[in-house]
């Protein structure tokens, strides 16, 4: 979170620590990003496993689409993601007022530091007892 708060641009910088969410499992943290979701317009994680795995979960209890794997954004709502095992790139738009995203992260120039955003702890996370 510290490190997170160094980025430029960022303005804030939210810290959960809750002995539900220690093990990382998708199905402990879902249930937190779907309260913090309201107050933002786009949620986004790197399309690593754990975000392939986190954010469809978050978007089926928020009944929004999940848009995979970005690799460019035309607006607010118009993203650029390949299609055809990467053989050709899709332009697709959601409807949805909140966007939940993966991100190809090395599709992105990396961000630069500078930034002094607070941390602020949250509290959540359920421990559904679903994985050990």
């Amino acid at each position: 979170a510290d490190e997170a708060a160094t980025i430029a641009g960022i303005t804030r910088v939210l810290k959960a620590d809750d002995a539900a969410l220690s093990d990382g499992l998708a199905e402990n943290m879902a249930p937190l990003v779907q309260s913090l979701a309201e107050n933002y317009s786009h949620v986004l994680a790197p399309a690593t496993t754990y975000g392939k795995n986190l954010l469809p979960r978050a978007a089926a209890i928020l009944d929004v689409q999940q848009i995979s794997d970005i690799s460019g954004i035309e607006s607010e709502d118009t993203f650029v993601r390949p299609i055809y095992a990467g053989n050709a790139m899709a332009t697709v738009r959601s409807n949805d007022a909140l966007k939940l995203i993966t991100v190809r992260t090395t599709s992105f120039e990396a961000a630069e530091f500078g930034g002094a955003a607070p941390v602020e702890d949250v509290s959540g996370g359920t421990n559904a007892q679903l994985s050990t």
